[in-house]
This record gives C-alpha cells, sequence and structure tokens, in this order.
C-alpha cells in the first residue's frame, strides 16, 4: 500500500482520532513534551501504531514543508466520497443544508483554509472536479488542521452535470463572484443552498456560472477588489449557516 505522508501536531492527532490505517509516526528527537504530544504518544500507544524518534533534520527531508513541528505520519490514502453516496445522504438531510462547490481553487493553503472552514460551519460536503484541482496533498491536510477526516470530499469529472444533479434534489446553486449585483448578506440562504466559489485567479468558468441560478458578492469598502478565496468562502459559509439556524 502506498502511504501519505500528514505533518503537523494537530493534524496528526486528528488522522488518530479517525478511521484512516496510520502505519508509523516519526518525532523529531528533542521534541519538547507538551499535551498534544503527549495525546499522540497516548493514542498511538492505545492503537498499537509505531511511534519512533528520529534526527529532525530526517524529518526535513521527509516532510514536504518546514511546518510540520517535528511531527510526521505515514497514513493510508484518503478514498473520496463517490458522488451517488453523496448524493444519496444528501437525501436524507432536511432542508437546512450547505454543500461547497469549488471551481479550479488551485493554491492548497485557500482549499486547506475551505476545508477547515466548511467543516466548522458544518458544512455537509465539498466538491472538487478531479482536472485542474489542487488534490488532498499533505500541505492541504496541514492547512486544515484535520478537518479532512471530519467532512465529506467529493471528486467529480464535470461540475456542470454535478450542478444539474444537485438542482434535481432541490438545491439552489449560488455563486459567490464579485461580477454579482446581490450582496452576500441580501440574499435568502434558508433552503438547500450549493456555494459556489470559483479560482484564485480566474473565478468561476463561465459554464460553471451560467448553472448558478442566483450570483452574490462580498461588497469591497476599500481599495482591493477582491478578497482571498479561503476568506471569501468562510464568510459566505457561516453567513449561510446563521441564516439557517435562525
Amino acid at each position: 500500500m502506498d502511504y501519505e505522508i500528514i505533518e503537523g501536531r494537530n493534524a496528526v492527532i486528528e488522522i488518530l482520532k479517525g478511521s484512516r490505517k496510520v502505519k508509523k509516526i516519526f518525532l523529531a528527537v528533542g521534541l519538547k513534551e507538551n499535551e498534544n504530544i503527549s495525546k499522540i504518544k497516548s493514542i498511538a500507544s492505545l492503537k498499537k501504531i509505531s511511534v519512533q524518534a528520529i534526527e529532525k533534520d530526517k524529518i526535513d527531508k521527509i516532510a514536504t514543508s518546514f511546518s510540520h513541528q517535528g511531527v510526521i505520519a505515514y497514513v493510508e490514502p484518503y478514498q473520496y466520497y463517490s458522488f451517488n453516496q453523496f448524493t444519496n445522504d444528501l437525501l436524507k438531510v432536511n432542508e437546512h443544508s450547505i454543500v461547497l462547490i469549488l471551481d479550479s481553487v488551485t493554491d492548497p493553503q485557500n482549499f486547506g483554509s475551505l476545508i477547515r472552514s466548511a467543516e466548522s460551519a458544518g458544512v455537509e460536503g465539498i466538491i472538487i472536479p478531479k482536472r485542474r484541482s489542487v488534490s488532498l496533498t499533505s500541505a492541504v491536510y496541514k492547512a486544515a488542521a484535520g478537518a479532512v477526516e471530519h467532512i465529506k470530499i467529493v471528486q467529480v469529472s464535470n461540475l456542470v452535470s454535478t450542478i444539474e444533479a444537485l438542482k434535481k434534489i432541490g438545491f439552489w446553486i449560488v455563486g459567490g463572484t464579485e461580477k454579482a449585483d446581490a450582496n452576500y448578506f441580501e440574499f435568502d440562504f434558508k433552503g438547500k443552498t450549493a456555494i459556489v466559489l470559483g479560482s484564485e485567479g480566474k473565478g468561476i468558468s463561465r459554464l460553471v456560472l451560467e448553472k448558478c441560478d442566483f450570483l452574490v458578492k462580498i461588497p469591497m469598502y476599500g481599495k482591493i477588489s477582491s478578497l482571498n478565496v479561503g476568506i471569501a468562502g468562510a464568510i459566505l459559509m457561516f453567513e449561510a449557516r446563521r441564516q439557517q439556524k435562525t
């Protein structure tokens, strides 16, 4: 089996709490004992997972970033949810449900941030395209702070047909774009809602934009014309959740 490398203390803790198989964990020699390190050792011991102390320079060579905090784990690859299974699950959820659709987001930090925000906002799941999109890399997992283990992530071949399928089960498709006329806080998010966000540079693609039922924007009051997609997504998801909770 090929294993993925997961980096960072919180990310490794969340992996250990989940159902994915962890082959082994490396801790940097001389790492100061604290609550997180103790928790990693404790859970690993209960699950009979090997924990080895190795020199920090060796961890630096294995890791894909220098933000590993002296902790890395070898984990079985993430299994994306199938869209059919996801839609079956959505049919069991009440009217107050939110789905996030990402149209070609390519930056790992943004993707990780969106996963973390989506999980925190109680979003049902995230849909990404198989092509022209960042996948679940170690950098994404680190940025998501372990939220990957607690939210459904779906890869699809065609976003346009995916959107059509969501419409058939009662979802309104809402695109977040500076091209919109309506402000996000003026929109009624109380029904089943799929929020669409575009890539960092080009925004939502033309074909996907045409499939949106509504478009909303976050008004800018300063000299910068747009927000980072990770921040914009958090604002829209939490506004949708706020409305659905009131």
